[in-house]
Parts: structure tokens; sequence; C-alpha cells
């Protein structure tokens, strides 16, 4: 199967980019290989949080937050990429900005781990 990438902005700003190669990147692929690397870092970042917050949880709380896990996996598949005739497309600025914004909402939970107590609730 053929595969195929396609990036809804090209676009790289921010200071995870400023002072690099990637502050301008100089054509579609320099922009995906930033982009990326950007996408790995999250990616990192977002597991790192799911191993830490289960070992703040208890069983019912690490039973809950795997459920939601494997949801919101299901959505940011359903919404940032496709299959059709032409390949496998994959909008890597969605899968980018779905990614930091649930390692964001795993580091909340774990926040509230350590102040309040965990709230399986808002798993």
């Amino acid at each position: 199967m053929k595969t195929s990438i396609c990036i809804a902005a090209m676009l790289i700003t921010g200071n995870a980019a400023a002072g690099s190669a990637c502050d301008k990147p100089k054509n579609d692929f320099d922009g995906l290989y930033c982009l990326n690397k950007i996408y790995q870092e999250s990616d990192k970042e977002l597991n790192a949080n799911y191993k830490a917050l289960t070992t703040q949880l208890d069983k019912a709380g690490r039973i809950r937050l795997k459920r939601t896990q494997l949801a919101w996996m299901q959505d940011r598949n359903k919404d940032c990429a496709r299959h059709d005739d032409d390949g496998f497309f994959v909008n890597l600025q969605c899968a980018t900005d779905t990614t930091i914004d649930r390692a964001q909402f795993l580091q909340d939970r774990i926040r509230e781990c350590k102040s309040a107590g965990c709230l399986n609730s808002k798993l």
C-alpha cells in the first residue's frame, strides 16, 4: 500500500523550533521532518505522563485511564488520519496538537493526584 502524509499546516513556530533549521523550513519535506520531530517528542511526553499517572492511581483508576486512553487514540486516529484508494493520509499537525493536548491533560491529572488526591471521575 502506498503511504502518503498530508500536512495541513507547514509553518513551524514557537520556541521548540526557534533558532534552528526548523525555524524556516526550505520545503515541505523539511517542514515534515521538523513537525515529525515535534510529534515524536510530544508522543514521548504523553507516554511518560501516562506511565507516571498509572503509578498514582488505584485499580479502578487504572482501568478507567486505560479505557479513556484507548478512546482518545480512536478519536485521534479518526480526526487526524484517513484511508482511501490513494493510500493512508495523516494530518501530522492534527496528530501533534492532539497529542500535546492529551499529554497536558495527563499532566494535569498527575498534579491533582499529588495535591488533592486522584480523582478517577476526571480520567
